[in-house]
């Protein structure tokens, strides 16, 4: 079997394992930052020992063009995240204001607390 058959190339953008949305970014994270092939299948139980291992059989290959890879999907997250906090949605926006309220709620309820113990 081919190694690139375990993937599905899309658009010369995404890199995902066949039949899944999961893109080899996300086993190469955990792999760089040490988790062996076992304690990722532990993290994604969906796929397979097998998918794992050739994953990371394919970045080590394919080190440099994996690099690029990587590095041009890490700037994308990094650029989406930083549009996403300049302009939230109307559900993150409502979502910040609940949380915010709360917050004062339970400030003003500590206040409370410690002044009638004082």
């Amino acid at each position: 079997m081919e190694l690139e058959s375990y993937f599905e190339f899309i658009d010369d953008k995404y890199i995902r394992l066949k039949e899944t949305r999961i893109g080899i970014e996300t086993i190469l994270q955990d792999y760089e930052l040490g988790a062996t092939p076992e304690e990722i299948l532990i993290r994604y139980p969906t796929l397979s020992l097998q998918q794992v291992y050739a994953t990371i059989t394919y970045y080590l290959a394919n080190r440099q063009v994996v690099d690029a890879y990587l590095k041009r999907v890490r700037r994308q997250q990094e650029e989406a995240w930083e549009e996403q906090q300049r302009h939230p949605s109307e559900f993150v926006r409502s979502l910040r204001e609940r949380l915010e309220h709360k917050r004062q709620m339970l400030l003003k309820e500590r206040q409370q607390s410690i002044a009638v113990t004082s």
